[in-house]
């Protein structure tokens, strides 16, 4: 297989980046093992420590998992991992419950200037468009108007069953698309009409608003998210 000329990076750094175009082709599926340190050593005539050290910043980027004494497994997203990895709202107290999902809106429509921004789309291009409800502790907690290319997620708006509760893990099994990180952005801000009415709160009452751009490892972006949480009863938790 040819390799890609990085002869001014780290030769760890080298080595972690073709082993990530092998995983992006496909080559190594989610939830599947790749080969032994000794093997890919061996493959790439690199020492063991060379090898062991792209392994772990793969894991730190959350592309692979590492078990000791067993290998290293390309990641996946399930439905607690990925809820709880990217889910930070929580009880005053900090203690989690699992949200439940209730969705408004399904929607393509042509996409605005801020998510063809965002998204990096052309003026022709559409989005799906999902609005939804997340519940804690049967009470509304959270507004979210989540947002995706078309091109990238063509039946997203069409699929017969009911949405998982994280759209992660739909987003690899369904299309191929991995989300690997993200970036958020949060404000304090009153609710208008439309968020009082879902959060049952009283308009003008204060609400984190939170801006989310969802990446895959080529750090192109998948999903721009907007939450409007309510702060009376949760808090948002990130444990750094």
């Amino acid at each position: 297989m040819d390799q890609p000329s990085l002869s001014y990076r780290p030769l760890y750094q080298q080595i972690k980046e073709v082993l990530l175009q092998r995983i992006v082709s496909g080559e190594w599926a989610p939830g599947t093992f790749i080969p032994s340190e000794s093997a890919l050593a061996k493959e790439y005539q690199v020492s063991v420590g060379t090898l062991r050290k792209a392994l772990d910043s793969l894991a730190s980027d959350n592309v692979v998992i590492r078990y000791q004494g067993k290998g290293t497994v390309v990641a996946t997203h399930d439905q607690d991992s990925s809820l709880f990895r990217f889910f930070h709202l929580t009880r005053l107290d900090g203690t989690r419950s699992l949200p439940t999902s209730r969705i408004l809106v399904r929607e393509r429509r042509p996409a605005n200037e801020e998510e063809m921004e965002v998204l990096g789309l052309e003026d022709a291009d559409d989005v799906i468009h999902i609005r939804r409800v997340r519940e804690l502790d049967e009470r509304p907690a959270l507004l979210e108007d989540v947002v995706v290319a078309a091109t990238r997620f063509p039946t997203l708006e069409s699929l017969p069953e009911t949405l998982p509760n994280t759209l992660y893990q739909l987003y690899q099994q369904r299309f191929g698309c991995n989300v690997s990180h993200a970036e958020e952005r949060l404000f304090a801000v009153a609710a208008g009409k439309d968020e009082a009415h879902h959060l049952e709160i009283a308009e003008g009452s204060p609400i984190l608003e939170i801006r989310r751009v969802a990446r895959d490892i080529q750090e192109q972006a998948l999903e721009y998210r907007v939450s409007r949480c309510e702060t009376r009863h949760h808090c948002y938790f990130n444990e750094l």
